[in-house]
């Protein structure tokens, strides 16, 4: 199956030309204020209407008033959730029934009992990071023989991206800080990061 590729945290008009230039499967915008790629409701619509058909567009939000969530996956501004709070179970099926779109639950993996509390989850997807924006990897050998499809995150780069897709098998990788130059969005980072994956496809 082909690894997919999610590049998050975009802000500016220019990430977005970036990624209808690279083309990946999924990009992120950062509804969570104290971010420093956070983005307003109405600087994502905008955003969102410049960007590739084809692509899809996660929101990611931490604690956010269930009706935040619904109200821009109903307007089309981003097509699935992802949850990086202390979220439950009945906050992800409530989203999944009132939306019908899909929703990805973040989970901070430290050991793992922090990977398998979460298998049963009624999430869409699992994304295993090593907290929320760190930008630093966590031992992937925690993630061995994961029953579900699942997102990698946490200090990727196009440098290890080989590395991570053929030890994790994940159904997606995510990127953020690995493709930014000076804390921002760099094009060419983000085609290294794009080509390695779309390589990983043709092996």
């Amino acid at each position: 199956m082909a690894v997919k590729i999610k590049i998050c945290g975009l802000s500016r008009e220019e990430d977005i030309h970036y990624a209808n230039q690279v083309i990946p499967d999924y990009i992120g915008f950062v509804f969570w204020e104290h971010s420093r790629r956070y983005v307003s409701h109405e600087r994502a619509a905008m955003l969102r209407r410049t960007l590739r058909p084809g692509i899809q567009a996660v929101g990611v939000f931490v604690d956010a008033p269930p009706e935040e969530v619904v109200s821009l996956l109903r307007a089309g501004v981003i097509d699935m959730a992802q949850l990086h709070g202390e979220e439950t179970e009945e906050d992800i099926r409530y989203l999944q029934e009132v939306t019908g779109n899909p929703v990805i639950k973040a989970v901070k993996v430290r050991n793992r009992l922090d990977v398998e509390a979460w298998l049963d989850s009624a999430a869409d997807y699992l994304l295993f990071d090593s907290g929320m924006g760190s930008g630093v990897a966590f031992d992937w050998g925690l993630l061995a023989d994961i029953p579900r499809e699942f997102f990698l995150a946490g200090g990727l780069k196009p440098e290890n991206l080989k590395q991570a897709v053929e030890t994790v098998m994940p159904y997606a990788v995510d990127l953020s800080s690995g493709v930014e130059t000076e804390g921002f969005k760099d094009r060419d980072k983000m085609q290294q990061a794009v080509t390695v994956v779309r390589q990983q496809e043709q092996n």
